[in-house]
């Protein structure tokens, strides 16, 4: 399904679209194209992308092509989803050490939407970071890798 959805193959893309994403929020999806995890994440990207026309932008960018933001986000895991808001970087709770982005795959279609909802009432209110409205159980578990210590 990712063929669906518009991809971002270049930093001056990625760049563009966080600038000129306005009102919106901006959900770019890190991954690669043949992986089967990105490749479900996509399929639910792309069925939800239409209901949430008005108030998300949904963008795939491939790890590979971008290795500046995919080590700026600190991207070890694929999928990683990366929202902003107006260019800002809008942080969630998820209840796990990392707030900057959420990795792996959404569970349901549903779980996604709530999230865009939540994260898109909260930009429009000024807040930088929202509390996940995702059901603990439905957030993967990961630790995280500190590299070059």
């Amino acid at each position: 399904m990712s063929f669906l959805l518009p991809k971002l193959t270049s930093k001056k893309e990625v760049d563009q679209a966080i600038k000129s994403t306005a009102e919106k929020v901006l959900v770019l999806r890190f991954g690669r194209d043949e992986d089967p995890v990105c490749l479900q994440l996509d399929d639910i990207l792309s069925k939800t992308s239409s209901d949430l026309s008005k108030m998300a932008t949904i963008y795939l960018v491939d790890v590979d092509q971008t290795p500046v933001y995919t080590q700026y986000f600190d991207i070890s895991y694929i999928p990683s989803t990366v929202f902003f808001f107006n260019g800002q970087h809008m942080k969630v709770d998820y209840g796990s050490p990392d707030h900057t982005k959420f990795v792996g795959s959404f569970k349901t279609k549903q779980d996604f939407i709530d999230l865009i909802e939540v994260i898109y009432r909260g930009a429009m209110r000024g807040k930088l970071i929202v509390q996940s409205p995702i059901d603990p159980k439905n957030i993967p578990k990961y630790d995280l890798l500190y590299q070059d210590i």
